[in-house]
């Protein structure tokens, strides 16, 4: 087959139009092309007035060496790259030891499914609970502010990506094509076809409910085991070697194989982890607030006159601002037509993050803005000391929100303007259990509200609207990534650890469901090409 890339028309195109442009480019007559399928469909909203579509298309033709040949120095015209996924390893019929993975967010979802496809037959631990009773355990907290700490928006089947707008794009280097590997399972769960190729899929919270519930099942009927409710306390080592866990159930598991796949939140198990003396750093993360705007004022910006176009549905926006001061302010997980939602899973403290539903129909568009911050420059010393950073931002929060898991807010203009506010704009914040409108000046660093407060205004020059009065900033954002790096080598070993797989977000090789599920990819892999040549 060959490639077709920046193939573009306009957005309200024929049904014909896309062959007419492949007969066009390719100087062919119309007998001469069999077929083509979509494999990418983005949009150029630069002239509001004249959005294009831009297309990618695998096509079958005739004579494809001869036109290759002579598009050779053409880039837009290239052969078609086999995505399909292909197994390194298949486990031996009578296996001495099964593999584990702890953590069942999407880092640990396809790290358990490619060892159990391979025929490993994964045990798979998960702290929080199965997925429609951890949505049930987190939608109690919103509405009643009964927080269980270990089934929440953080942990739990699913993990962190489970309550968010379910991106599914990454900017992660992939040339194995794992992300499509992804991607296609997610379809075979149930996922809509259409993020097979649209630039910017996304699935959201209920219809990735049901998605997990079928992997799970897949995992399960390949000889797989999922525990749930089932926390690891312990890793059993001899001579820096993994030899089994302790569970928070008093057993026992032995293995010399385990995948950590425990996402951003599970500070617990980081100072297990450093206590055992596996090698870990602090990284840099950011800090911030929520924004919310009318999801209408977004769409009108990017859009013009074609806001509501089905085909482009609830505009976003990708945002950042280098001050001043050396600091990078930037807009971080957008959710169109979506809401804020509390993410904390510690009692006593408030952490926000946003999420969509598939359909993003909600009122308001939202995202994180944060900032940048080091651990050379604002949490030096200890390697958990960014943990102890986010917590005190945590508390700060809960207690400026009223110390009853309502969040502290303000609006955009008295937030610029450094005064308290008082009554809402039009922005009616979704943030459940609720907000309490005071200065969120007393939430974060100076050195953070000050460039926040430079980034929203020259926000404005790009979404006009953007620095308005009536929008409203919702704090504390401060899970965007992990605050450590577990170390690992070229095997994905620890590099003081044998037979200890760092992979996802937690252990700082991912951010969002996609890289998160790569990883996990990479993981399985290494894991069973050891698994192999220690049986051989």
């Amino acid at each position: 087959m060959i490639r077709l890339t920046e193939i573009k028309l306009p957005l309200d195109h024929d049904d014909d139009a896309i062959k007419q442009a492949i007969i066009t480019k390719l100087g062919i007559d119309n007998s001469q092309l069999h077929s083509f399928n979509v494999f990418k469909r983005g949009y150029d909203a630069r002239k509001k007035t004249a959005i294009l579509l831009i297309y990618t298309l695998d096509i079958e033709v005739d004579n494809e060496v001869q036109l290759l040949i002579q598009f050779a120095k053409d880039q837009h015209v290239k052969p078609a790259p086999d995505t399909s996924y292909k197994f390194v390893a298949q486990a031996p019929v009578i296996a001495q030891e099964r593999p584990v993975v702890i953590g069942f967010g999407p880092c640990g979802l396809f790290a358990g499914l490619i060892l159990a496809q391979m025929g490993f037959k994964p045990i798979i631990l998960e702290r929080g609970k199965e997925v429609r009773e951890r949505t049930k355990d987190t939608f109690g907290f919103w509405r009643k502010r009964t927080l269980n700490t270990e089934s929440n928006v953080q942990f739990g089947e699913g993990g962190a990506g489970t309550f968010s707008d379910g991106k599914l794009y990454s900017q992660v280097k992939d040339p194995k094509h794992y992300g499509r590997k992804v991607i296609t399972e997610f379809v075979a769960a149930g996922a809509p076809e259409e993020i097979m190729y649209v630039s910017k899929p996304h699935i959201g919270t209920f219809k990735l409910v049901t998605m997990i519930e079928k992997m799970r099942a897949s995992i399960e009927a390949l000889g797989g085991e999922i525990r749930f409710s089932t926390r690891v306390d312990d890793i059993l080592l001899d001579d820096g070697q993994v030899t089994g866990l302790k569970l928070s159930t008093g057993e026992q598991l032995n293995t010399r194989h385990v995948v950590l796949a425990v996402g951003h939140s599970a500070r617990d198990t980081f100072k297990m982890v450093y206590d055992k003396g596996i090698y870990v750093e602090a990284k840099p993360f950011s800090v911030g607030f929520r924004i919310e705007h009318k999801q209408s004022m977004i769409d009108e910006c990017r859009f013009g006159d074609n806001a509501g176009n089905p085909i482009l549905g609830s505009a976003d926006y990708k945002l950042v601002h280098h001050c001043d001061s050396g600091r990078t302010v930037y807009s971080f997980c957008m959710c169109p037509g979506g809401t804020v939602v509390a993410a904390t899973s510690e009692e006593g403290r408030v952490v926000t993050n946003g999420m969509s539903q598939y359909s993003r129909s909600e009122r308001n568009a939202n995202s994180a803005i944060v900032v940048g911050i080091s651990p050379e420059e604002d949490f030096p010393g200890h390697p958990l000391a960014g943990i102890d950073l986010q917590r005190k931002l945590e508390e700060q929060a809960f207690a400026l929100g009223g110390s009853n898991y309502d969040a502290p807010a303000q609006l955009i203009g008295d937030f610029l303007k450094g005064k308290d506010s008082s009554d809402l704009g039009d922005v009616k914040p979704s943030y459940t259990p609720g907000i309490k409108l005071t200065d969120l000046a007393n939430v974060l660093p100076n050195y953070a509200i000050d460039a926040i407060r430079e980034a929203i205004p020259a926000f404005n020059k790009q979404i006009r609207g953007f620095s308005s009065n009536d929008g409203l900033l919702t704090g504390v954002e401060t899970r965007t990534s992990s605050p450590i790096c577990i170390k690992r080598d070229k095997s994905m070993q620890s590099i003081n650890t044998q037979g200890l797989y760092p992979a996802g977000e937690g252990a700082g090789y991912a951010g969002g469901i996609l890289s998160a599920g790569i990883d996990g990819i990479k993981a399985a892999e290494a894991v069973a090409l050891s698994m192999l040549e220690k049986n051989s």
